[in-house]
């Protein structure tokens, strides 16, 4: 018998990279820029400038790519990597000025059985 787990707001995970990288020389520069497109070809979108975020179907998912930002870490700077369950992360209140905007929609799921 095959057990099928539905995905729910406390299994669904996000992952935020937050950073701070030197850029006072070209070379840290460029360094700074390839840790932010990697990032971004890794399925992260920005939220802020030095703050990304990814959606993950699993803690399973998740594992993979925080290995994965791992592994791109720059030589030089402060990088942070956070994990929420999709229920906390409907629970941020952002503020652009004093208006408060709501959270960009959920990524559509794609289950198979």
């Amino acid at each position: 018998m095959i057990s099928h787990s539905r995905l729910n707001a406390y299994r669904i995970m996000w992952l935020f990279v937050f950073f701070d990288l030197p850029t006072n020389t070209k070379r840290e520069r460029k360094s700074a820029a390839a840790f932010r497109k990697k990032l971004l070809k890794d399925g992260f979108s920005m939220m802020q400038y030095s703050v990304y975020i990814r959606h993950c179907a699993s803690r399973q998912s998740a594992a993979v790519h925080i290995e994965r930002v791992k592994k791109m870490l720059p030589p030089a700077g402060q990088v942070s990597i956070v994990q929420i369950t999709d229920k906390q992360f409907g629970q941020i209140i952002n503020y652009w000025g004093k208006a408060s905007k709501p959270l960009p929609p959920q990524p559509r799921q794609l289950e198979l059985f």
